[in-house]
């Protein structure tokens, strides 16, 4: 990716009871992947850069389910985000 290419981003969301598969919830390039950005960082999401892949993911519509060539890229970072989930709550708890 061109080092002078705006930023880009995509928020997903999952929620295991009531989604089939991840869902795109937010995209953008420029300003507004900064702004996607900048609220994930003060609700303390996770953030996890992965060029490739968001650039498949930015191609969705908003509130469309990630295609099922995804899956395995998207469980790697739903793997990190709860390893990071669960390291946040041991800390909390001691």
């Amino acid at each position: 990716m061109n080092q002078n290419a705006p930023a880009q981003a995509v928020a997903l969301r999952y929620r295991p009871d009531t989604d089939k598969a991840p869902l795109v919830v937010a995209k953008g390039r420029g300003h507004v992947a900064e702004k996607i950005l900048q609220l994930a960082r003060s609700h303390q999401v996770p953030i996890r850069e992965d060029k490739d892949l968001v650039q498949v993911l930015g191609l969705l519509d908003l509130n469309e389910a990630i295609p099922p060539e995804a899956y395995k890229a998207v469980a790697e970072i739903l793997a990190f985000l709860y390893r990071v989930g669960v390291r946040h709550q041991g800390a909390a708890q001691q």
